[in-house]
């Protein structure tokens, strides 16, 4: 029979689900289907359940840990302060506390979360990743000319293709010195662009602290996109059911891989956890170009876990429906040293 567990849930206020989903629209339901799935599906597994909103303070963490004594604190915050760059303090803080804690670990949340830093990383153990350049706020843009056209550019810290879309590939100094701006200006970090390789975006999610359990490779598939348009998880291609629908988006097992194949994206997977240090939950995110080499382009530590998302359809895949999913989570955060 399964321990009954006193679990504290973090997440950002404006996203702590009500009891129920009726009377919710399909986008209004949205933001918070992480936070829903997760907060019922504890407590229908027979948990002592607590959400708990966080955004400018941490007394309310403190207090709730002295008070409430949690076994465990379920980490869904990507964000403190409004800051994504401070979501390793709060777990820094949780250790500080000696409480134990599901999810990545601080030093892996710092080293994922500067997609430059990580790719240097890989770069030095000989992963294969797009050609790239970062480019600051405050100077001028000064393409490399090993960095060739057409480029792909991001935000260097953002994630959940934060400031994505179809402007972001550029094809010349102009369009690549707007974008820029417009990740400056608008996302208030700094830029990254990087080859765009074109091809097939896959995710691999892994499960594990020191012995990581691999899921298999998931594929973010276009059905119907509009003349001229590339395949990338633009932050409308990610998060706007209507949009999805519309341009037949989906994630689906990458079957279609030739063994050979799987395993080396397995094995790569494996050494970039190790490499950036993440434990608990991450997803790996991968191009397969023409050409049939896979490039690594970032990590992510506490990827999204809503029950509907490729993460927990890999882990279903692989065995592990969604409450044993969240289980797993749980046990991992509690294998954890609290010292």
């Amino acid at each position: 029979m399964r321990r009954k567990l006193r679990v504290l849930v973090l997440m950002h206020p404006t996203l702590v689900p009500p009891a129920s989903r009726e009377g919710y629209s399909e986008r209004e339901s949205h933001a918070w289907k992480t936070e829903y799935d997760v907060v019922t599906t504890l407590r229908a597994i027979g948990h002592d359940v607590e959400p708990l909103g966080v955004q400018y303070e941490l007394t309310p963490i403190r207090d709730r840990v002295a008070e409430g004594k949690p076994d465990v604190v379920f980490n869904l915050l990507e964000e403190f302060h409004g800051v994504v760059e401070f979501d390793h303090h709060v777990v820094s803080y949780l250790e500080l506390l000696q409480t134990r804690y599901t999810g990545c670990n601080p030093r892996g949340l710092v080293l994922a979360r500067d997609k430059a830093l990580a790719k240097k990383l890989c770069i030095y153990h000989r992963i294969r990743v797009p050609a790239f350049a970062v480019f600051a706020r405050g100077r001028r843009v000064r393409r490399p000319r090993r960095l060739a056209f057409p480029l792909i550019v991001k935000s260097v810290s953002q994630e959940a293709s934060v400031g994505i879309a179809q402007a972001s590939i550029v094809d010349s100094d102009e369009k690549l010195a707007e974008r820029v701006a417009f990740v400056h200006e608008t996302i208030q970090t700094d830029a990254i662009a990087e080859q765009f390789i074109e091809g097939r975006e896959l995710y691999v999610g892994l499960l594990g602290n020191r012995r990581l359990q691999v899921l298999p490779t998931w594929e973010l598939v276009f059905e119907n996109l509009p003349p001229g348009s590339a395949a990338i998880a633009t932050a409308r291609a990610k998060h706007d059911p209507d949009y999805q629908r519309k341009r037949g988006i989906s994630q689906k097992p990458a079957d279609d891989l030739p063994p050979q194949l799987q395993a080396r994206i397995a094995q790569t997977s494996r050494r970039v956890c190790r490499i950036l240090e993440l434990d608990g939950y991450a997803r790996i995110d991968y191009r397969l170009g023409a050409d049939g080499e896979v490039y690594f382009l970032e990590a992510n530590p506490n990827p999204e876990i809503a029950r509907s998302e490729e993460f927990a359809a890999a882990a279903e895949a692989a065995g592990l429906p969604y409450p044993k999913l969240l289980q797993r989570i749980v046990n991992l955060g509690l294998q954890r040293d609290s010292r």
